[in-house]
Formats: C-alpha cells, sequence, structure tokens
C-alpha cells in the first residue's frame, strides 16, 4: 500500500482494527509463509476478506485464547510467520501464563495483535478495556512492545518491524474510526527509536498511541495562542525503551506523560523509573486512566472523563506552565 496523504485521511476513518486485515492482505500476497490466528474474532480484527481471500493462511481456533497462543508457538516452530488478533484483555491476562512460557522463554516469533486496547471497545466496557496490558506484557522477557500512533504507523510497524522480526511482540492498537492522525506522508519508521513531533525547550511531552492526535491538536493551538516550546514525543516503542530518551529527560525540569493506560506500570512508570537511575530533580506528571473500573459509553466521551481529550490535555500544560 501506498503511504501518502490521500490514503491517510482514507485509513482514518476506517479505523487501526480495520486497516490492520488490509495491511494483511497486502502482505500475504508477497509472503506464503504468513498465517494468522483469531480466537473467533475474525470479523472484529478486519479479517473477514483475508479468510475469503487466503482460507489457507488463516485460522480460527474458537474462543480459546490459551490454545490460541499454544497454536501459534507451534506454527512459529515449523517457520511460519505468525499473527495472533484479539482483544488486549483476553491476550495479555487470559493466555498471560502461555505468552510468558511459550512465547517469552521459547523466543518464538509471534506477533500479538492487541484489539481495541485503552478505552476504544467503548460500550462493551471494563470487561474489554485493555487498561493494564502494557504493564503484564513489560514484565515477560524477551517480549517487544509497540503502539503505533495512527495507522499509517501501524502499517509500518506491521511491514517494517513485525514481519521480519525475531522473537515475541505485542502490538497494542488504540483509537477508533476516525481518530485523529499524525503521518499524512511516507517517512522512514525505525522500532526501538523515538519520534519527534514538536520541538520545543519549555515542557517535554511523552506520549504513544491514538492519543497523540489530540495532544498534536492541543499543541498546535497552544504554540499560536501563547507562543510555547512544547517538545513531543511519540514513543511508540515501549520496550525496549530507546536509550536516547534517558539523555532527552535530563535537560527538562517539567515531563508530562499522557497515556490510555493505568498510571501502574505504563510509560509512567517507565519515565519514573529512569528519573530515579539518574537522581534527577524533575517535576513530573502524568495523565492517565485512573486505577479503577469505570463507566462505558462512546469513545469520546471516556477521553473527556479521563482527562484525554483535547480541551483537558491543554487544560493541564498551561497550568504546568503557568498559564491562565
Amino acid at each position: 500500500m501506498k503511504f501518502d496523504k490521500s490514503n491517510a485521511k482514507k485509513w482514518f476513518k476506517m479505523g487501526p482494527r480495520a486497516m490492520f486485515g488490509q495491511f494483511m492482505l497486502d502482505i500475504a500476497k508477497k509472503n506464503k509463509d504468513l498465517i494468522v490466528l483469531s480466537a473467533d474474532l475474525g470479523r472484529s480484527s478486519g479479517l473477514a476478506r483475508f479468510k475469503s481471500e487466503f482460507p489457507d493462511q488463516y485460522l480460527s481456533v474458537g474462543i480459546s485464547e490459551q490454545n490460541l497462543i499454544g497454536v501459534a508457538a507451534g506454527l512459529a516452530n515449523e517457520g511460519h510467520k505468525v499473527f495472533v488478533t484479539s482483544f488486549a484483555p483476553f491476550l495479555s491476562m487470559r493466555a498471560s501464563e502461555q505468552i510468558r512460557m511459550n512465547l517469552g522463554y521459547m523466543k518464538h516469533n509471534v506477533n500479538l495483535v492487541a484489539l481495541g486496547s485503552g478505552l476504544s471497545m467503548g460500550f462493551l466496557g471494563n470487561s474489554h478495556f485493555g487498561l493494564e496490558d502494557i504493564a503484564i506484557m513489560r514484565t515477560i522477557p524477551n517480549m517487544n512492545i509497540t503502539c503505533p500512533a495512527d495507522c499509517a504507523e501501524l502499517g509500518k510497524v506491521l511491514n517494517d518491524y513485525a514481519l521480519n522480526n525475531r522473537g515475541p511482540s505485542y502490538i497494542r492498537l488504540t483509537g477508533v474510526p476516525g481518530s485523529d492522525f499524525l503521518y499524512e506522508e511516507n517517512y522512514k519508521y525505525n522500532f526501538g527509536k523515538i519520534k519527534r513531533l514538536f520541538k520545543g525547550k519549555d515542557l517535554l511531552i511523552l506520549s504513544y498511541g491514538s492519543i497523540l492526535g489530540q495532544i498534536k491538536l492541543s499543541i498546535r493551538k497552544i504554540k499560536i495562542k501563547y507562543n510555547l516550546d512544547i517538545e513531543v514525543i511519540n514513543v511508540s516503542t515501549i520496550k525496549p525503551i530507546d536509550n536516547d530518551l534517558e539523555k532527552i529527560i535530563k535537560n527538562y525540569k517539567k515531563i508530562l506523560v499522557i497515556e490510555e493506560h493505568t498510571a501502574i506500570g505504563g510509560l509512567g512508570s517507565i519515565v519514573s523509573e529512569l528519573i530515579a537511575k539518574n537522581s534527577l530533580e524533575t517535576n513530573l506528571s502524568i495523565i492517565s486512566l485512573s486505577d479503577k473500573f469505570g463507566p462505558t459509553g462512546k469513545y469520546e466521551y471516556l477521553l473527556k472523563i479521563h482527562g484525554l481529550d483535547e480541551k483537558s490535555i491543554t487544560k493541564k500544560v498551561l497550568k504546568l506552565l503557568k498559564k491562565k
């Protein structure tokens, strides 16, 4: 697929789950050893057309996520390029022991694609919200974790990293159709490296996933109205964390981490660990999901009540910089 402004607009309308299926279709045409597995969520994964066009490269194991991981590990052991899809909590929690041993310990080349991470499952509620998945996956040795900012970056992750990666990976999909996108033109993607979105010296904002779209809208308005220099970095690779991040945080007295994940074990925790490691006198603020089960509702509503919408982010940034 061509990475350009026209496609970026089309992709953001379709959303990450539908585009995952489209990218897999394109990849399968050139990779006969590719196999995609699902736990009775083919249509929810955007894989209906994939199943029809590549029936020998698609397998649904039914609602049995633990078995799903065992099958995936076996196929990877036989030399296949394996992608596994399910909702984030079903993968990271229900099948965590199998992931730990069959993938982490055995180092099998399996890409776990976590659908509907964060709050994006909306009305399906807490049983389907992926609130703690990064914290869990971070503890598994040999597990890489990435969370694309938009559909363009998802395409880059799948094509430029996951397809040829050695070892297990957890690819976290956030956002819904219509979530704001960042990348309109083709660019070089480097797994494991942070990417600067805005350059500035007054405040450092670190984030990942589709919430960066809300941050983009907020910072553009703040820069115009208040002429503030705010650095915004996309930390799409959460494990392993880029060594350059440790160097960058040393240059800022004020850091704001914004993430669609619980405050425990996510990027905020990673940055806290780096600050403690280097004995830095840094004012660290974190906007994240609360350590409690919350209400259900439309995605936009859920972002707002958790302080993750554009207006709430703007208010927090101005408060940190003491602007009214």
